[in-house]
């Protein structure tokens, strides 16, 4: 099983799990990270230095999370758009997905700073519809 970034990642961005991670299982969008779930090899680094709690063992996962198991794997490009349940979504990450201009997020592997605010919003909750799809283009 692999671990899952879900809600409280979104507008905060916050890096610190990047640094730990010994296979580079983590893809960057405009304003959060994924995990590619075939990459991870659940060793745990991350979970425990994320400071908004978004890393979950995906059996650990809240189940009001649950479609962040399926965006994790298509925005990290293990599975393909058309391959996922989309149950959950906004409708605006459906579009993107679906939609010509999809592209798979980059890898980060260097530790960065966090999104603007991302103190003040982190225990945010729903912050799936703020989700940008967009990858991070440095």
């Amino acid at each position: 099983m692999a671990y899952i970034v879900g809600d409280p990642c979104v507008k905060c961005k916050y890096t610190d799990c990047v640094e730990v991670c010994p296979v580079d299982c983590f893809y960057e969008g405009v304003n959060t990270l994924i995990i590619e779930p075939e990459e991870c090899i659940d060793c745990g680094a991350c979970e425990p230095v994320c400071p908004t709690t978004a890393i979950f063992e995906e059996e650990e996962l809240p189940e009001k999370w649950t479609p962040y198991i399926e965006i994790n794997a298509v925005f990290s490009g293990a599975k393909e758009p058309g391959e996922a349940d989309t149950e959950g979504w906004p409708q605006h990450l459906i579009d993107a997905v679906n939609g010509p201009d999809f592209k798979v997020w980059p890898v980060i592997s260097d530790k960065r700073d966090a999104l603007p605010g991302a103190d003040d919003i982190q225990d945010e909750e729903g912050k799936i519809k703020d989700f940008d799809p967009a990858p991070y283009v440095g």
